[in-house]
């Protein structure tokens, strides 16, 4: 049977993958309900919103459109200021949630009512964060120190899926719009450091989640091909100039 959490309203944030966005609302029905379900949509073709108001006759939820794309700011800005309830579990469509997660889910949410000055519980990475201390139940507290050298201490928040308090927008502000995906992640990344953010991390942050990226619903998001090049002197370029960057960003 789903466990239910009527405190939490699961945000999913949508464009053109009405597929994926099915599957993981399918998915999700079988383990965990929620108090809400919101999903917010980036101004997709009206195929994949009729697809979605279909979908509604199976789950319920509420889908908040918008007349043209305006990016993963503003489509997470005007998803969050729906939510009613004292968390939110944000999702991208393209995830599928393993059977375990709703266990994980339960300890995770325990852990924010329990400690106030907790902002966020992160199920997901690419990468696992450099610097953690060991907590509870196969989680992590994130660290972050101004003399820490791995610059991956940048992403101590991430828009993979995690919990969050609703109010999540009164101590870290909304995310820049009018931006790429990255470049609004990494603005909410500094912000959330800049502000004391206080986050646990997955320890096995690869198996709550599988990203799905099929062939007739590819991943929209794209990243420039400097990011990730396996060229060393691009790679060393790399390293210094994030060293030099991030520090500036999160000291001014």
């Amino acid at each position: 049977m789903a466990q239910h959490f009527p405190q939490v309203t699961l945000l999913i944030t949508h464009y053109n993958r009405s597929r994926s966005l099915i599957n993981l609302l399918t998915v999700f029905q079988q383990q965990s309900t929620f108090g809400h379900i919101i999903v917010s949509d980036d101004g997709s073709l009206s195929s994949h919103i009729k697809a979605l108001n279909d979908f509604k006759k199976d789950v319920d939820f509420e889908l908040i459109t918008t007349e043209k794309n305006s990016g993963l700011g503003n489509n997470i800005n005007k998803g969050q200021d729906a939510v009613k309830t004292p968390y939110t579990l944000y999702v991208q469509e393209d995830f599928e949630p393993d059977a375990s997660f709703s266990t994980h889910f339960l300890n995770a949410l325990q852990f924010m009512e329990k400690e106030c000055e907790l902002d966020m519980v992160r199920f997901y990475a690419y990468l696992k964060y450099p610097y953690l201390k060991p907590y509870q139940k196969g989680f992590s507290r994130m660290l972050i120190k101004p003399w820490y050298t791995n610059y991956r201490k940048i992403y101590y928040y991430s828009d993979h899926p995690h919990l969050r308090r609703s109010s999540f927008f009164k101590k870290f502000g909304r995310y820049q719009e009018g931006l790429k995906g990255d470049r609004t992640e990494y603005k909410m990344c500094v912000s959330f450091i800049k502000n004391n953010g206080k986050a646990l991390f997955y320890d096995d942050y690869k198996a709550l989640f599988t990203q799905v990226n099929s062939a007739d619903e590819p991943s929209t998001m794209t990243r420039n091909s400097l990011t990730n090049s396996n060229n060393p002197v691009i790679a060393v370029t790399r390293y210094f100039y994030r060293q030099l960057k991030y520090n500036f960003d999160l000291l001014f």
